[in-house]
């Protein structure tokens, strides 16, 4: 690490799966206030630009891509679409999902079960695979990100298929990290407790869930996208040289109290 900033991401291109809403916004907008391109991807088209006129706001370089991560192909043309036009690929946040399902254990289908697997973890698999190219074929090195749960740790009731994703998106990211650690490239996992995105949305507009929630969340507050920014910041930047194969736990102190 030189005397520079290690925080200023000019010249940096980061792209976001999810990006165009709750903490994936989050991500992006950290990395775009700190100077990288970014490279929203979505399956919203006007989320997607919304997101993208609000990132351009911050004087950067703003691509947004359609994209269902489910589809394989979709995800190998998209994820070489951002390298040729922004140039190149210098970091990449997973974090596209969806939630759990709300069908009891004993009554789950192994389709049901795969319908979230297949987008929490085989999407992400995917995801990670292409950008993983473009990084080590520039060989200079590069950080991927996965964004976990609480979940991963903990045992959410009929969550079984959620669950499993997120523990396998961790795993498979202490596993890239140690393969590619050889070419430069990092892999950390972000793992978020309570935070109010368009996903918990729902679950937070629910008077028992705050009322038994909350109270155990000792900073005193549900999360933030904007509490992801600097996380992204830190992680996509030389900063984090040498800190690899790593779960972050943002979750205000949840999980301890």
């Amino acid at each position: 690490m030189t005397d520079s900033n290690p925080f200023d991401l000019t010249g940096h291109v980061a792209v976001i799966t999810g990006g165009n809403s709750g903490i994936g916004l989050g991500f992006a907008r950290g990395l775009a206030r700190a100077g990288a391109a970014v490279c929203v991807i979505g399956r919203n088209v006007e989320r997607n630009e919304a997101a993208a006129e609000e990132l351009r706001g911050f004087g950067g370089q703003v691509l947004a891509l359609a994209c269902d991560v489910g589809e394989e192909q979709q995800v190998v043309d998209t994820i070489g679409r951002a390298a040729d036009e922004l140039g190149r690929i210098d970091s990449c946040f997973v974090n596209a999902g969806v939630p759990q399902t709300s069908t009891p254990f004993l009554e789950t289908s192994l389709a049901d079960f795969r319908s979230v697997t297949a987008i929490n973890l085989d999407a992400a698999f995917v995801t990670l695979r292409e950008a993983a190219k473009v990084i080590v074929a520039q060989g200079e090195g590069g950080s991927l990100v996965g964004t976990a749960s609480l979940a991963a740790r903990q045992g959410p009731a009929r969550g079984q298929s959620y669950a499993a994703s997120k523990a396998g998106l961790i795993a498979m990211m202490n596993s890239i990290a140690v393969e590619l650690s050889r070419h430069g490239v990092r892999a950390n996992s972000v793992l978020p407790g309570w935070v109010e995105t368009p996903m918990t949305e729902g679950l937070f507009a629910w008077d028992r869930f705050r009322e038994r929630v909350q109270p155990r969340v000792p900073v005193g507050r549900w999360g933030k996208t904007g509490d992801f920014e600097s996380v992204a910041v830190y992680l996509a930047s030389p900063a984090s040289a040498f800190h690899t194969a790593d779960t972050l736990l943002i979750d205000g102190g949840y999980s301890v109290f």
